[in-house]
């Protein structure tokens, strides 16, 4: 696919986007931008709702042939929609887009400066449907102040250093896949049974316990599964164990994808292209349906699983998901805060004080010393 090789002389970096487009506000003038909690385009100079232009192109939300696809891209499924300029960050390598009159933009994954001209061979994939955010900055900030007081072990200058008024929030790429799934397995079903057995204790008495054994016996079912929207990240620029960690993204409140939502946030270009995340999803889905074989053989465990699993009617969507994140470096090491901006689920890493650590492995060796000593 033309559109999924990165740019000539360019190497395969973390690609986040910017997609702002301009929002004018009827009273000032000024760049009305999505504010979560009106769900509306509000400007933040006067406070007044600016109309939403829909495409009236996005129409409904529909399921990509995926097969189809990858073999001929679409020409109507690529761009942004309206004309962007492009940068690299010579520190983190992030690609970003934004308006084409827009200058002196710092690189908003590592507030880097140095930004120079970045072609691309094709435009983007562009996103079908995206999740609007739900959740407002103020909650988001509260959230994870709270999140901070309750972690113990986390030195005390972490309030002040992690710099909470720094979280901004960012659309990140998904692709999911739907997938009818027909299968066949076959395994080795085994249930358990007890034998009485005699042996000697270590003061030489003699004494019975049960034991435990598995009698084998050839176990065969057939499974018919529909996936639905099964998700693949197309961001690198996240932590994926963290980004796992809030998920899920509800997919069925999705909306076509209009410009308007993206007004005032980030967005990040996909860094997985199709055919990988197909892959991935292909795995993903393999790995759950041997789960769902596994649920299915008889008796109490089984063996030797096989799968012979034949897809049909495979379709994709690209879609952009809302999360709120906050990056900060505390010494030597630079951490992620994440909250899905939908639904609030948080999940981050803090450094840990190495005081706090030795002080608590300290109070467990007394506390083990003390019960040892009260049981003899």
């Amino acid at each position: 696919m033309q559109d999924e090789q990165p740019a000539a002389g360019n190497p395969s970096p973390n690609q986040p986007i910017e997609a702002i487009r301009k929002d004018a506000c009827p009273a000032c003038g000024g760049q009305a931008v999505w504010t979560p909690s009106k769900q509306a385009l509000v400007c933040p100079y006067c406070g007044t709702e600016a109309p939403m232009e829909i495409d009236p192109d996005s129409g409904e939300i529909q399921e990509i042939d995926l097969v189809k696809t990858l073999r001929e891209m679409p020409e109507e499924l690529r761009g942004w929609k309206s004309e962007k300029r492009t940068v690299q960050c010579r520190n983190c390598h992030a690609v970003s887009v934004f308006d084409a009159d827009k200058v002196g933009k710092n690189c908003d994954f590592c507030g880097s400066a140095s930004l120079v001209d970045y072609q691309e061979i094709q435009s983007p994939i562009r996103p079908q449907s995206l999740l609007p955010f739900q959740v407002d900055q103020v909650k988001v900030r509260e959230l994870i102040r709270k999140w901070y007081a309750s972690k113990w072990l986390a030195p005390g200058k972490l309030k002040s250093k992690a710099l909470v008024d720094t979280v901004h929030g960012v659309y990140l790429p998904y692709w999911t896949f739907d997938a009818q799934v027909s299968a066949d397995w076959i395994a080795e079903s085994g249930t358990y049974y007890y034998t009485t057995e005699t042996y000697r204790d270590s003061n030489g008495q003699t004494r019975t316990r049960q034991v435990q054994h598995v009698r084998w016996t050839p176990a065969s079912g057939h499974v018919d599964h529909f996936f639905d929207d099964e998700p693949i990240p197309g961001t690198k620029g996240v932590r994926l164990d963290l980004l796992r960690a809030v998920e899920p993204f509800p997919t069925s409140d999705l909306v076509p994808y209009a410009t308007a939502y993206l007004s005032g946030f980030v967005v990040e270009h996909y860094q997985v292209v199709l055919i990988d995340a197909a892959r991935n999803g292909r795995a993903q889905m393999d790995a759950k349906l041997r789960q769902i074989c596994g649920s299915q053989v008889p008796g109490d465990t089984y063996r030797n699983l096989q799968v012979q699993a034949n897809y049909q009617g495979e379709t994709f969507k690209h879609i952009l998901v809302p999360v709120w994140l906050l990056v900060y470096d505390f010494g030597p090491k630079s951490f992620q805060v994440v909250v899905n901006g939908y639904t609030g689920q948080m999940a981050g890493e803090y450094p840990k004080s190495a005081w706090k650590i030795f002080f608590l492995v300290v109070l467990a060796l007394l506390a083990i010393t003390l019960i040892v000593l009260a049981s003899r």
